[in-house]
């Protein structure tokens, strides 16, 4: 594809969303090479400084340590990387019938400016106020609008679709977890997390949804998960009808599902799911578990999230051996310390055996950071065979082709490591805090 997008092709790309490291935009124009595709931008921290263009893809460590894969060193950009990675780690690991790689195509600094200022006004503040479109960019990622079916000869079908946000599906059991953070064992990630986003004002209540449950492989669990993530969506949760979003947030956490947003989504399923009024959304809702129980599409990503068998309380230490620093955690451990030992045998391992550990560490990060995105068409009975799966409903005896990919499948730099440590830390602190103050409070009650 030879079109480089400038400024006056801007006002065809509407804002879509966006997470932490890039903004999504969907196209609303004609041009056929984009009907049907979304933008990823990449955006840059108001606070950081911009990349500028041909910066090398990866730092020499990260050469070192991707050595495996030929293409994803070789990058010349930062973009280009990204692209390898998908392309050549998380599709062998996921499939690449469910991972969509996309192509980078050229953009203007012009066009990236304008984009940032027309949807300036659609983004949430604190995103706004965080992170901007990198204006030094010289390419962006298209792909398929994985909310929609391709446009067929058949006549247009309504298209229906949810977007989660899995997260990490397992409780760790690494050794080098230290003994105060032993929570972690019986605690799941996401839901400590939710408490420190709750001190931090980030969301306004505690999220009804369990990771562990749509892991679990009992169809039973995984709907109640699913149900979970319906009453309290944040940003785990989005369903998208026709392409327009009808519950969710844009690009940030959406409230608890009220009384009136609830009898909203109700009547927006109309088109799509044939019962009566007040039982649509269930309908609905056992349609996203039995597909997601069904289709297994969760146990490659499980898999993938599994490679974390050190669990970063491990991983910090192998990744000061990869830096040839000496690690900060072991500098405020006592001797005595119990884990000291188990520390020190980390850092007598090879330089190649840390290496494996610390990429491992950061491919299951994407795995645990990763969107499922599950799209639904009606089929009608009698009709042609379809290149899509098929599930059933049997409460409005119904039967829907499904696609599902994963997306945001992002390449986590090795210069995070530290940051991942400090949060994690924070995280369990947060939690181990609260349950002690409400302990207190039990006690003085």
């Amino acid at each position: 594809m030879a079109m480089v997008l400038q400024a006056n092709d801007a006002r065809e790309w509407c804002y879509r969303g966006e997470g932490a490291v890039n903004l999504v935009l969907a196209y609303s124009g004609e041009h056929p090479d984009f009907v049907g595709k979304v933008l990823r931008v990449q955006k840059v921290p108001k606070n950081g400084s911009q990349r500028e263009n041909g910066h090398p893809g990866l730092t020499e460590l990260e050469c070192l340590m991707w050595k495996e894969f030929k293409e994803l060193v070789s990058a010349p950009t930062k973009e280009m990387a990204e692209y390898c990675f998908v392309q050549h780690v998380m599709c062998s690991l996921l499939g690449s019938k469910n991972v969509d790689a996309g192509i980078y195509i050229p953009v203007t600094r012009e066009f990236l400016e304008t984009v940032d200022n027309n949807v300036l006004c659609q983004r949430p503040s604190w995103r706004v106020d965080a992170a901007m479109v990198n204006p030094l960019c010289d390419s962006v990622l298209l792909i398929s609008d994985h909310s929609l079916f391709p446009r067929g000869s058949l006549k247009e079908d309504f298209c229906i679709s949810v977007e989660i946000k899995p997260k990490c599906g397992f409780l760790p059991l690494s050794e080098f977890i230290a003994s105060e953070n032993s929570i972690k064992r019986s605690v799941t990630r996401f839901k400590m997390h939710q408490a420190l986003k709750l001190h931090q004002g980030k969301i306004s209540e505690i999220s009804a949804y369990d990771p562990l449950d749509l892991f679990s492989g009992s169809s039973d669990r995984v709907h109640k998960a699913i149900k979970g993530l319906f009453k309290t969506p944040q940003n785990n949760f989005r369903v998208f009808l026709n392409g327009s979003l009808i519950l969710g947030g844009l690009g940030g956490n959406a409230d608890a599902t009220s009384c009136e947003v609830g009898e909203t989504f109700e009547n927006a399923l109309k088109c799509v799911i044939q019962a009566v009024d007040g039982q649509r959304t269930q309908c609905f809702l056992d349609l996203i578990s039995k597909t997601i129980f069904s289709s297994g599409l969760l146990n490659k990503v499980l898999e993938v999230q599994k490679l974390d068998n050190a669990d970063i309380e491990g991983a910090i230490h192998a990744y000061y051996n990869v830096i040839s620093q000496p690690c900060t955690v072991c500098s405020k451990l006592s001797a005595e310390d119990q884990l000291s030992e188990r520390y020190s045998s980390l850092h007598s391992i090879s330089k190649d055996e840390s290496m494996k550990i610390v990429r491992n560490y950061l491919i299951a990060a994407t795995a645990k950071d990763l969107s499922m995105m599950i799209s639904f068409r009606p089929r009608e009975d009698g009709s042609v065979e379809s290149p899509y799966s098929m599930v059933s409903l049997e409460s409005t005896n119904q039967s829907f082709d499904y696609k599902a990919y994963f997306i945001d499948l992002d390449l986590k730099p090795l210069e995070r490591m530290e940051y991942y440590y400090k949060l994690d830390q924070q995280i369990v602190g947060c939690y181990v805090q609260m349950v002690k103050s409400m302990q207190q409070l039990s006690h003085i009650e």
